[in-house]
């Protein structure tokens, strides 16, 4: 069902607002254009970033001429302000989702507070549900100044507006249209109709009177359990709440990022869906919150992880309660951002051969075991099992991280894991004393580390590449130092990162490798820097005894962030935000880099 058209806005225009089960995405003009529900994998209700016309959408608009917007965050949480300006007033909009109480319980619902701050102000409010990725129709109800909308063929997921001014239905639509004065205040909440806590209110006062001030507490209570102090806190803080915010309370996964269908390049099919647990990617998330001293979410992760290692031999991915992925489908009937086809839902990567994942998964258990709680022995006998899959595949082809699609390859980066993944194993046993079989274990690792430093290495570019035979390099290898399988002053190194500056670097932006040569992905289009390519970069420049140019470089990489210090995977040639959005590699990865420079500069003032 088609609405009227809203225009796309920048992919970087957005910020993010949640309850540890699903997120909303709110432009800078107050438009929430995503939104799954109600957890993160689900369908959406809001969809307009991926199609104008019938992706549905969730509007607040105060009708003021020639008006600029500006966005931030109350600190220290994860509620929302967006400001408008205009020289007929000022307005204010708060968004937030209630944070759940300590038994973990909430209701899934957005509030928005509407505010004049000068003059008098006329707003309307469009609330356009758009159930099942917009392909159900829906019945909507008004009464008793409620709007409830029902889903038909979704599973019948039904959607409760409420508001203290008057509500009004356009169709199947929610609308309100009202005038407040200076200081005058509003409220809509829109909710789902099955709450987790029957008992709990579903008033606007309710939301008006207990959830506010409390979901900014509990925020600021989740915050203070870091133990981190030094330089770039305030960065290090909104990419922990960022993470925070795509970690699962209820499972302990966390999802690569809340979209699906944001394009690597505009106008090509490099369209993904990130609404899944990566193993990869959610063990690098706990490295870094281990690293703040989050150590609940480690935990809960750790419960999660071994529940699966119980069950069978890992998987790529999953989705956020642990059951199997989505199979990969193409949501014909949506535009795409900007036209950019197709909009895909589910990931085909699923199937495919990564053995990285076992470096990454064991290196967080490492660091849990070292640094917060020693693991059990049930708990080992589990990893062990995961630790024989890489004595057992480790000289085996695989997609490697990049996720190729086309081909297999020995790829420098999971060779280098499944060396982590032998590595850290060891250290484990050694430092618990458990049984583990000493001489194939320690074999194999000597044998992964001499097949990486000889067959890896390219006489002629001086470098490690990106794969036995290749001609390239890759940034992934920046994770060699970062690792400690290499020393960063190793001459190798050193003569690596010449390389890497070389071929893959524009000033601070950095390309995964360099696709237009050898078109190894085998997808159509030229993509953006990665991001957390350029974090990964900066990390091995400190290590690597390049403090100075580290730290400007990492300064300068804040400046491509948004107004809220979010990021996308990547950038464009025109520096914008491009890919799914926020995403938690970015994040996790400008915190360990802020880290690792923190930790080098204080090594100097103490000197």
């Amino acid at each position: 069902m088609e609405h009227e058209e809203r225009p796309y806005q920048p992919i970087e225009n957005y910020g993010i607002i949640g309850n540890l089960r699903t997120t909303a995405l709110v432009s800078l003009t107050g438009s929430i254009d995503f939104m799954s529900f109600p957890r993160f994998d689900s369908p959406t209700i809001f969809v307009s970033m991926l199609d104008s016309k019938k992706g549905g959408y969730f509007s607040v608009e105060p009708q003021l001429q020639d008006y600029t917007s500006k966005q931030l965050y109350i600190p220290g949480t994860a509620v929302l302000l967006t400001r408008y300006f205009s020289e007929n007033g000022i307005a204010e909009l708060t968004d937030y989702m209630p944070y759940p109480n300590e038994e973990g319980k909430s209701v899934c619902a957005i509030v928005r507070k509407i505010k004049t701050i000068r003059g008098n102000i006329t707003f309307r409010v469009n609330c356009v549900p758009r159930f099942d990725y917009a392909a159900a129709d829906h019945e909507a109800v008004l009464e008793n100044n409620q709007i409830t909308f029902t889903s038909i063929n979704d599973g019948n997921a039904q959607l409760r507006l409420l508001a203290d001014v008057p509500l009004q239905l356009k169709v199947k639509d929610g609308y309100a249209e009202f005038t407040l004065k200076e200081s005058e205040t509003a409220h809509i909440v829109l909710e789902a109709v099955e709450q987790e806590d029957g008992e709990l209110s579903t008033s606007v006062d309710h939301y008006i009177n207990n959830t506010y001030q409390e979901t900014i507490n509990a925020w600021r209570k989740w915050l203070s359990k870091s133990t981190y102090k030094g330089r770039y806190t305030e960065l290090i803080n909104r990419s922990a709440i960022t993470l925070k915010l795509l970690t699962s309370i209820e499972h302990g996964s966390v999802v690569a990022a809340p979209t699906f269908g944001i394009p690597e390049t505009l106008g090509g099919d490099r369209n993904w869906d990130y609404r899944f647990t990566w193993i990869r990617d959610a063990a690098f998330t706990m490295y870094a919150f281990i690293t703040l001293g989050f150590y609940d979410e480690a935990t809960a992760f750790m419960n999660w992880i071994s529940t699966l290692c119980a069950d069978n031999k890992l998987k790529l991915l999953y989705c956020v309660d642990g059951t199997n992925c989505k199979e990969e489908i193409e949501l014909g009937h949506l535009d795409g951002y900007k036209g950019s086809k197709p909009v895909r839902v589910g990931n085909g990567a699923a199937s495919q051969l990564q053995i990285d994942i076992y470096g990454e998964l064991i290196d967080t258990i490492y660091i849990y075991n070292k640094n917060h709680k020693p693991i059990t022995y049930q708990f080992w006998t589990l990893i062990e099992q995961q630790v024989e899959c890489v004595v057992s595949e480790w000289k085996n082809p695989d997609h490697g991280i990049w996720e190729i699609r086309n081909m297999k390859k020995e790829f420098l980066h999971s060779r280098l894991m499944c060396w982590v993944a032998m590595d850290r194993a060891i250290k484990i046993a050694e430092d618990r004393s458990f049984p583990y079989p000493k001489t194939k274990w320690h074999e194999v690792r000597d044998e992964i580390y001499t097949d990486i430093y000889h067959n890896f290495w390219n006489e002629e570019l001086q470098a490690w590449v990106q794969y036995k035979g290749a001609k390239n390099v890759d940034a992934s290898v920046l994770l060699m130092p970062l690792t400690h399988y290499i020393s960063p002053l190793e001459p190798r190194w050193l003569s690596t990162m010449k390389a890497i500056d070389q071929e893959l670097s524009l000033d601070v932006l950095i390309y995964r490798y360099q696709n237009h040569l050898e078109k190894i992905d085998g997808l159509d289009g030229e993509e953006g820097t990665f991001n957390m390519c350029s974090f990964w970069y900066i990390e091995a420049l400190a290590k690597s005894g390049e403090l100075d140019r580290a730290v400007e470089n990492f300064e300068k990489m804040i400046g491509y962030a948004n107004h809220l210090n979010l990021f996308s995977e990547e950038l464009g040639n025109k520096g914008e935000h491009l890919g799914n959005f926020p995403q938690a590699f970015t994040h996790l990865a400008l915190i360990s880099a802020a880290v690792e420079l923190n930790k080098q500069l204080s090594r100097i003032k103490d000197n």
